[in-house]
């Protein structure tokens, strides 16, 4: 879902892909001194006009392999989520026997390397260097915005890309004909989720667990697309309860030494401070950090469990820290982690591996529909029309996935939708505190909230 080092446009866009403008000069002034001297025209003999030969259409050619494109940091600070979306994938299509409607499948690793410009350029040779029919998965939002340009152009479509920010909605929503090769956005914007984190605090306050001191919070976020839409929408949304935001800070994707920020953090006394950093040394230092300086303010830290191995990094100062990710609830998902492990030699992240095994399982769906109407041919246009309105209901995280018709590309969110429980940590578990209707537990106070 996540990082901002440039925002590629529509124009900018054209002028980096290095497309060839070809000048063509028309001696102008030639041309008349030739219309004045040529010789007058002669009315030639008719002569009987031949009944055209239509030329038939050709029949496109069943393919005898699909190859799709696998998108994501595949290297970088965000490269276990990488590794997660490699074999998700992996394990998805092995399940299908390595094939979709007895075509053998291909996959291709696009590498951002949490980079837009570098994910560009990656995904310009997958499509004209390794010739992928179409995309999968992905997860920074600043990547996901400037890819939006190259599928555009392509008119290529790319199916459940993480990218959640809402200036990714924004921009699609200004030319939703010229945008709509980016189908189902696997993660909703920020604020129709972080209302859990809300209800979380607020819930506690009325069973008289937690007294707010200041009713003030404090955002501190990855400096990309993100990490702003998160801030805001969590600032803002304690904003509605009557809460002041005493401090809005932003710090490089891959920042560790995090003591000075938090150390100024800690004089403003906030009851709160909301936290997202996808980079796994990024997020982790700053938990243990907020330990360190002596911090007491509830940790919302979104996005921690996103990251594979969090706890053996985070340690201890994650305990009581709130985040809100999908879980293994479901038979299936319970399935899918046994096989996963087995295979991969550890347990993956619902975040990551979950929702990646559960996108590739979706886009796997819509190409076996395409290929059963077109007779084994593969269609742009036609795969993006099934996407817009196909409701997939046999993954492992969530009851359905659908575009919402209201916000598309963004997926319904809701009960028997798309919703995320918000946990809180104990010894590297997650208890489930929010919705009341999932909760294991009720919020702890964390013994340095006084």
């Amino acid at each position: 879902m996540t990082e901002e080092k440039a925002k590629i446009t529509r124009r900018k866009y054209l002028t980096y892909g290095g497309g060839i403008v070809v000048v063509a000069v028309v001696a102008a002034a030639g041309y008349g001194i030739y219309e004045a001297t040529k010789p007058p025209p002669t009315t030639p003999t008719p002569t009987p006009t031949p009944t055209p030969t239509p030329t038939p259409t050709p029949t496109p050619t069943p393919l005898t392999e699909l190859i799709i494109g696998v998108q994501g940091p595949m290297t970088g600070p965000a490269a276990l989520v990488g590794r997660d979306f490699k074999n998700a994938a992996t394990f998805a299509l092995d399940e299908r026997g390595g094939k979709i409607s007895g075509i053998p499948v291909k996959l291709v690793w696009i590498d951002c390397e949490s980079d837009p410009e570098k994910g560009v350029k990656a995904y310009e040779k997958a499509i004209l260097v390794d010739r992928i029919h179409l995309g999968m998965i992905g997860w920074h939002s600043s990547v996901h915005l400037a890819l939006l340009e190259v599928w555009a152009a392509h008119k290529f479509p790319h199916f459940c890309h993480f990218g959640a920010a809402k200036t990714i909605l924004e921009k699609i929503h200004t030319d939703p004909e010229y945008y709509k090769w980016s189908v189902a956005k696997w993660w909703p914007v920020p604020e129709k989720l972080v209302i859990g984190y809300v209800d979380t605090i607020f819930e506690a306050i009325d069973k008289g667990i937690i007294v707010p001191k200041t009713k003030t919070i404090s955002i501190y976020i990855e400096d990309t697309d993100w990490g702003r839409s998160l801030g805001e929408s969590l600032g803002a949304a304690f904003e509605k309860k009557g809460w002041k935001r005493v401090s809005f800070d932003v710090a490089p994707l891959d920042e560790t030494d995090h003591v000075t920020m938090l150390t100024k953090i800690k004089g403003l006394n906030p009851d709160v401070i909301g936290i997202t950093f996808t980079g796994a040394a990024a997020v982790t230092s700053l938990i243990k950090q907020t330990r360190e300086v002596g911090l007491k303010s509830i940790v919302i830290a979104d996005g921690l469990g996103w990251i594979t191995g969090w706890y053996e990094m985070a340690g201890k100062a994650s305990d009581y820290v709130l985040d809100m990710i999908p879980g293994w609830a479901t038979p299936k998902a319970k399935e899918f982690v046994k096989g996963f492990t087995e295979k991969f030699g550890y347990e993956p992240s619902p975040s990551t591996a979950g929702l990646a095994y559960d996108a590739a399982h979706f886009t796997f769906a819509i190409v076996e529909e395409v290929l059963k109407r077109t007779g084994g041919v593969w269609d742009n246009e036609l795969g993006v029309k099934i996407g817009r309105d196909f409701a997939f209901k046999e993954g492992a995280l969530m009851e359905c996935y659908q575009e919402d018709p209201k916000d598309r590309p963004d997926l319904i969110v809701g009960e028997h939708y798309y919703i995320f429980p918000v946990l809180q940590y104990f010894d590297g578990k997650g208890v489930v505190v929010w919705p009341s209707a999932w909760a294991e537990a009720d919020f702890t106070r964390p013994p340095w909230f006084a």
